[in-house]
């Protein structure tokens, strides 16, 4: 039976988005018809005790900003309502109805792109800035339920290759605090471009996704590390002149023995995989094909994907790699598209024709953006570790 799954926004949800996307480019132009339904809600990423920006029903987002003394107000979702505004200097303004999930954007005054004073900062599109949630409807899997959960630890640890002191998230699953003696397999788990290492606990939340399925018992516990690509010294489109080895150099000979060394991992082949979303999917793919001594299991989240090309000419491929996991938004290859590298589809049915695990997914109705990548990791996150032929403790 092919291993394909086409993601249902429900609990088993593939899916694989960028940020900043359609929903944060062009000018704010007034395309709207209708009047938004009035059901506002404060956002979930505002601010504590910030009522604005607000989020109906409909996916719209309502914000309201002080500025007495401009001439203009806008935001940088394309479509939007013009802002108008009041006697007390505030400005109101709407949006279309947007794509579930998370979308990065800025406030637009006088001509100034600024943050939302309202929202909290994240860091994306190489800045940080303000983001804001529209609730999905499957939203569960991602949801702070009462059930025991993981850390999610910042540690610090000195590159030589850089000669700078470096920062890595590390988290460890329910329970690792309690049984000493047990060893776990690690994920390392990369952000895309314009991001940094705080993508996938701030944006992404990994932790709570991994919390989840543990409990549900989906998912065997394993460690994530999230550490910084070094991407943001690329800028947009000089992807050409990008070189995988100075980060190379610092993930597989200094990060993976500063995790071995300060964490109980599994510290072996079989037991590490390494995934990605977007350009960090990219580094995935030429790191992992580089070294197959260290890395076993491959994530990529609209970042590629591996054809019988990599197979046949990287040496041990066959016998090292234990899966090959690709996911994709519907709107990212709807229509025959295909992306930078070829048809993923395509390359991921050849795979599994020549007897190797392949899994590709989709998400309906998801582009490049945070939710597509929260559900690449819920469907990952079970396929991982669980063909290990290694003792666990």
């Amino acid at each position: 039976m092919r291993k394909e799954a086409v993601m249902k926004i429900s609990r088993r949800a593939c899916i694989v988005l960028l940020l900043v996307a359609a929903t944060t480019s062009g000018s704010c132009v007034s395309a709207q018809t209708d009047l938004p339904v009035d059901d506002w809600e404060p956002a979930s990423t505002n601010q504590p005790g910030k009522e604005f920006p607000k989020v109906n029903s409909e996916g719209r987002v309502m914000f309201r900003i002080r500025a007495p003394q401009a001439q203009s107000v806008t935001c940088s979702f394309r479509d939007s309502e013009e802002f108008k505004q009041d006697e007390e200097g505030f400005w109101t303004g709407y949006t279309r109805p947007l794509d579930e999930g998370f979308h990065y954007y800025t406030i637009n005054i006088d001509g100034a792109e600024v943050p939302d004073p309202g929202s909290k900062y994240f860091f994306g599109a190489m800045r940080w800035g303000s983001g804001v949630e529209v609730p999905a409807h499957d939203r569960d899997f991602y949801a702070v339920k009462q059930t025991p959960h993981g850390q999610l630890r910042e540690v610090l640890f000195y590159s030589e290759s850089t000669e700078t002191t470096r920062r890595a998230f590390v988290y460890t699953p329910p329970g690792y605090e309690q049984d000493t003696d047990k060893r776990y397999p690690v994920l390392y788990l990369q952000h895309g471009w314009g991001e940094n290492e705080y993508g996938w606990g701030e944006q992404g939340h990994a932790n709570l996704i991994m919390d989840n399925l543990i409990a549900e018992g989906e998912a065997r516990p394993f460690i994530i590390v999230m550490t910084y690509g070094m991407t943001n010294e690329v800028r947009f489109g000089g992807l050409r002149s990008f070189s995988i080895e100075p980060f190379e150099t610092v993930l597989v000979g200094e990060l993976v023995p500063f995790i071995d060394a300060n964490f109980r991992t599994l510290a072996d082949q079989p037991n590490r995989a390494m995934a990605g979303l977007s350009m960090g999917g990219m580094e995935t793919r030429l790191i992992t094909l580089r070294n197959l001594d260290t890395f076993s299991h491959i994530g990529l989240f609209s970042g590629g994907s591996i054809s019988m090309d990599d197979v046949e000419n990287t040496e041990g491929f066959k016998e090292k790699v234990r899966l090959v996991f690709v996911s994709y938004g519907s709107r990212e290859i709807d229509g025959g598209r295909t992306r930078r590298g070829g048809d993923p589809r395509a390359d991921s049915e050849a795979l599994e024709q020549a007897g190797l695990n392949s899994v590709f997914c989709v998400s309906p109705d998801t582009a490049h953006e945070w939710q597509s990548w929260r559900r690449s990791l819920r469907e990952l996150a079970p396929l991982l570790f669980v063909d290990r032929t290694t003792p666990t403790n």
